[in-house]
């Protein structure tokens, strides 16, 4: 899944490589191209990919809150049988 993004980012830094190193070129203009050739092309690709996985784990959260929520709390009831506790004998 990450091999585009990958490859796009190297061809992004050997176009801004190229920027910085001509004769017209600065390295303003590097950090711009690896910028907005680079960067955010790619960071919004993996924002956007990754929506339905965010949306699965929020219902699968959201999910186990409302299982959650209909199980009784056993933890917080006292027993109705309880043991006498055990002493030393004399």
């Amino acid at each position: 899944m990450y091999l585009i993004p990958i490859g796009w980012l190297y061809v992004a830094l050997m176009m801004s490589v190229a920027e910085a190193t001509n004769s017209n070129g600065t390295v303003l203009g590097a950090v711009f191209t690896f910028l907005l050739y680079g960067l955010l092309p790619v960071g919004l690709l993996l924002y956007f990919m990754g929506t339905p996985a965010r949306k699965r784990a929020i219902r699968a959260r959201e999910a186990a809150e409302r299982q959650a929520s209909l199980q009784p709390d056993a933890g917080s009831l006292t027993a109705a049988d309880t043991v006498p506790p055990v002493g030393k004998e004399p």
